[in-house]
């Protein structure tokens, strides 16, 4: 991107958006939700909906919500209590949205998430056909991830990492993401004063995620390491991000017009098919498989299947079909797959010939212990 005018286009055209809004925004820094903020926020949604714009709100807020209705000045620290929290702030995030959205004559739905919902496909492929449906009906789908039952192995960790699945989910145009910071920054703003805003990222890769600083809110759980996270899996499958504050004026009628204000990730050229990013980015691992010097060039330089000769080591208990990072002799993930066959059968097979599969376990399914079709390069 060279000009202001090529921002204007990619920003102007986008019709479908999912906007993530965090709690920080939500609450204006205190302990209790804004009625002001979401009103606001709602006020702009409406209006660019007149604009012709379908928009997803994925919204943090239920536990600070939950805090308000039960009276606890600070965030609740063990899972039982986040969980009884956000049943509680759920609801009454839910009705403050209801009453703010109505007074523009917008119905909006609820829909809570895990991650073991985009982890499987038929589910995936489920909550895609549901959103979709609310939005041909003129719904404002309002996502969150649903606190009252994840644990470790089935949260999203984070509604930046949410709102990037969601953007897959329903194939949208962009990605906003609204923080209590005007974007990113080369250094911490609120640490140094001497930090620049950083108004384009044309590349968010490794290298540029590294260089920024993870900081965190009292409230929210995010910072500048997840929002960039976020970004750089939406770029993979061909959606700019846009960082922003969520306070300032009129913030999303200025992103959609336009204007530079935040910070815009563009998106990859090398797009990533629906469901490679699938299992790029909603999979969960259940093992790894270590390959050789050999396996690795053949796999990331040239696009070749993992054939069961370049494989030194097998970790985990995994079926054939689910989900395994590959790693090269360093320990270094350079990619996820879904595996030909189980872990032990790996095990068997490891550093032999195609050939050989037979002889060693008594028959074979493929020649490829991963095919490239379900491999993609992290």
């Amino acid at each position: 991107m060279t000009s202001a005018s090529d921002r204007k286009k990619l920003l102007c055209s986008s019709r479908r958006l999912v906007m993530k809004v965090g709690t920080a925004t939500l609450t204006a820094g205190a302990h209790a939700l804004s009625r002001k903020r979401i009103s606001t926020l709602a006020r702009e949604i409406a209006n660019a909906r007149l604009a012709g714009k379908e928009i997803v709100l994925v919204s943090s807020g239920a536990i600070v919500g939950g805090m308000e209705h039960l009276g606890l000045k600070e965030k609740p620290r063990n899972i039982p209590e986040k969980q009884a929290a956000a049943a509680v702030g759920q609801n009454h995030l839910m009705d403050l949205y209801t009453a703010a959205f109505k007074r523009h004559g917008v119905k909006v739905g609820q829909i809570l998430l895990t991650h073991a919902d985009m982890s499987d496909r038929g589910r995936f492929l489920n909550a895609r056909a549901t959103l979709l449906t609310l939005l041909r009906h003129k719904i404002v789908p309002i996502v969150n991830e649903n606190d009252t039952v994840s644990v470790e192995e089935i949260k999203f960790g984070d509604n930046d990492a949410l709102a990037a699945a969601t953007a897959h989910l329903v194939g949208a145009d962009m990605l906003i993401i609204l923080t209590d910071t005007d974007g990113i920054f080369d250094k911490d703003p609120r640490n140094d004063k001497t930090a620049r805003p950083i108004p384009i990222l044309t590349e968010v890769d490794k290298k540029s995620i590294s260089m920024m600083a993870k900081t965190r809110g009292p409230l929210g759980t995010g910072g500048v390491l997840t929002k960039l996270k976020a970004a750089h899996n939406a770029a993979r499958f061909g959606v700019p991000t846009v960082i922003a504050n969520g306070s300032a004026p009129s913030v999303l009628a200025r992103i959609l017009s336009g204007e530079e204000i935040g910070t815009l990730c563009l998106p990859s050229t090398e797009r990533l098919s629906s469901r490679k990013s699938w299992i790029a980015y909603h999979l969960r691992p259940l093992g790894s498989v270590i390959v050789d010097g050999g396996a690795l060039a053949a796999v990331k330089e040239k696009g070749k299947s993992l054939l069961p000769s370049g494989i030194i080591g097998v970790e985990g208990n995994f079926k054939a079909g689910d989900p395994v990072r590959l790693m090269d002799s360093h320990r270094e993930v350079f990619a996820h797959g879904l595996a030909g066959y189980t872990s032990d059968e790996l095990k068997k097979i490891k550093g032999a010939k195609s050939s050989e599969i037979a002889e060693l376990l008594g028959y074979k399914s493929q020649d490829e212990a991963i095919h490239r079709d379900n491999l993609v390069i992290i």
